[in-house]
């Protein structure tokens, strides 16, 4: 299975994330900041190396909490 990041909303934080293509594991690549933005839909895809290749898609919503509060 081969894993990719589809979409990242709101799409001007898209290369905040990265993703493992073999494993799936999502990693943080910058900063977050919760007074820019509080919450993060980001859209997975998983492809087989099937013939003909099927694939599925999840969405992992990211809140982020503000600690200094």
């Amino acid at each position: 299975v081969i894993y990719e990041i589809d979409t990242v909303v709101p799409p001007s934080t898209s290369d905040i994330f990265s993703i493992d293509a073999k494993s799936g594991e999502i990693r943080l690549t910058g900063t977050l900041d919760f007074e820019t933005v509080t919450l993060y839909d980001i859209n997975i895809k998983a492809t087989d190396k099937g013939t003909p290749p099927l694939s599925g898609h999840c969405k992992v919503v990211l809140e982020v909490l503000d600690v200094n509060d």
